[in-house]
């Protein structure tokens, strides 16, 4: 009997130890995908032959079921277009296309010409300028550009609006400009899949001859991301590359300019070396497209991953009360269950919530992008205290102001006092949390000193931000980074929605 007792009480403790086990691993999270956007800046439209290196590029990635985005150049469709090429129009338009700038590299190139220009009159000198190859882009590709990258690193914050106005929903490239910690995220009403930290590391050396090592490199992102709930990888090529000795554009180096009829064709580097750039990008994609998890995904198909949650999203009264209290005198975006929010949008809710009716259910919806400030804010060295009667009016003030102009304003004035609309934020927050509390409109409101915190994910102006060789020696742009700064009241982290 007792020998019974001691094996009943044995497979009594192993089922337990079974279930436990099960249990365990039913626990287990299950490894998330790795989304890889590969894209390609496809520029070049003085090398005939590079016509061809993009269709091969494009004709391989469709045998391998694989979808990339094709960043054109408005002078490169349009050289397609007179070359008569619709053999390679047509395998491009098998993949996602995007937009990467009218004439690319002659001057004024973005940058350039932004850089002595303000907020309003950057937007619409961007129009002016670069909408005409966009439209020649959809033309010719008979597709809507999805996405818009700059030429080199001749970035500008002006783009935003103009884009975002042409239906532009994403801006997809690489330089140090902003950024969110290499992660996608939202700054200027558009998805940005741009200054990521995996993808320049899996590019080819001078001699394509690292592929072993980028495989290797790409294997511990894999499994880093993997480990750690997913991941995006954003990879960039220029079908131009796999082939020509030299870029095509330093015919305008260090600011030249020369004319059609003057523009050299640089020679084609030997066959060898052009198989063995192929070569390294076609053993890459297949090494990538064996991992199990790996999805390669387009231009669109990021935007609808990463689509904002934020819209059309309707805040209640509770979800409002718990933004506000969120608010610091160090003002950042907010990271809440399924979206997230930038400084200008706690802003836009904040103030919508201040003139609801008391005790009203609100439902507030952001309706529109709201941009950052045009100018720098006035400096506040040290609390002021202003009465209730003209706080509350200058409440009304800053919503007829967001409503007007979609833009957050340079200063919010106290009667005859600006301020900065970081410091009324922090303190509209403490009044809207105490109201949420049963609290009574104080008789008095101190205004203290605060900061925009998302500040620091836009870059310094220095010479690294700006180095491509097509600029002029010494070309940079204190104030292109000025408007960025101010631009950081839209930055946001961008949250996938699987």
């Amino acid at each position: 009997m007792k020998r019974l007792a001691v094996l009943s009480c044995v497979i009594c403790v192993m089922t337990q130890l079974v279930l436990i086990c099960v249990n365990l691993i039913g626990q287990r999270p299950t490894p998330r995908k790795v989304y890889v956007v590969l894209w390609f800046d496809t520029e070049d439209y003085i090398l005939p032959e590079s016509d061809d290196a993009a269709k091969r590029l494009a004709t391989f990635l469709t045998e391998q079921g694989i979808q990339a985005t094709f960043k054109v150049v408005g002078e490169k469709a349009r050289t397609l277009e007179r070359r008569h090429r619709t053999d390679v129009i047509a395998a491009l338009q098998k993949h996602a296309i995007g937009y990467h700038a009218n004439t690319h590299s002659q001057h004024p190139t973005p940058a350039e010409y932004e850089s002595l220009l303000n907020w309003e009159t950057g937007a619409a000198e961007f129009t002016r300028r670069e909408r005409p190859g966009y439209d020649d882009v959809q033309r010719i590709f008979k597709q809507k550009p999805c996405c818009y990258g700059q030429p080199g690193n001749s970035w500008a914050p002006q783009a935003f609006p103009s884009l975002a106005s042409w239906g532009v929903g994403l801006y997809l490239d690489e330089a140090a400009h902003v950024g969110l910690n290499g992660q996608p995220f939202y700054y200027g009403g558009l998805l940005n899949i741009f200054n990521t930290k995996e993808g320049p590391q899996l590019r080819p050396n001078d001699e394509w001859t690292n592929i072993e090592e980028s495989k290797t490199k790409f294997r511990q992102f894999y499994e880093q991301m993997t480990r750690n709930g997913g991941g995006l990888v954003s990879l960039y090529f220029h079908p131009c590359e796999f082939i020509h000795s030299q870029f095509w554009d330093m015919n305008f180096a260090r600011g030249a300019n020369p004319p059609r009829d003057q523009w050299r064709t640089y020679p084609l580097r030997p066959p060898d070396s052009r198989e063995r750039a192929f070569s390294y990008f076609e053993q890459l994609v297949r090494y990538m497209k064996s991992f199990p998890q790996v999805q390669f995904i387009t231009g669109p198909q990021a935007t609808r991953l990463y689509a904002d949650g934020a819209r059309g999203h309707r805040f209640s009264a509770s979800e409002l009360a718990e933004i506000a209290r969120q608010v610091e005198w160090e003002v950042s975006f907010q990271v809440r269950g399924t979206y997230t929010l930038s400084p200008a949008e706690v802003m836009t809710l904040v103030t919508e919530w201040m003139l609801s009716q008391p005790g009203a259910d609100a439902k507030v919806t952001l309706p529109f992008t709201v941009y950052g400030p045009s100018l720098p804010s006035p400096p506040l060295s040290e609390p002021i205290e202003v009465p209730w009667s003209q706080f509350e009016r200058s409440v009304h003030d800053l919503h007829s102001f967001i409503q007007r102009h979609h833009q957050i304003p340079n200063a919010v004035w106290l009667g005859s006092k600006p301020v900065a609309p970081e410091v009324f934020l922090v303190a509209m927050a403490k009044i809207a949390s105490k109201s949420a509390n049963g609290g009574v409109a104080p008789e008095n409101v101190t205004v203290a000193p605060a900061r925009l915190a998302t500040e620091k994910y836009v870059a310094l102006d220095s010479p690294e931000i700006w180095s491509w060789p097509i600029f002029p020696t010494g070309f940079h742009s204190e104030h292109l980074m000025e408007l960025a700064r101010l631009q950081a009241w839209t930055l946001k982290p961008a949250k996938p929605s699987e």
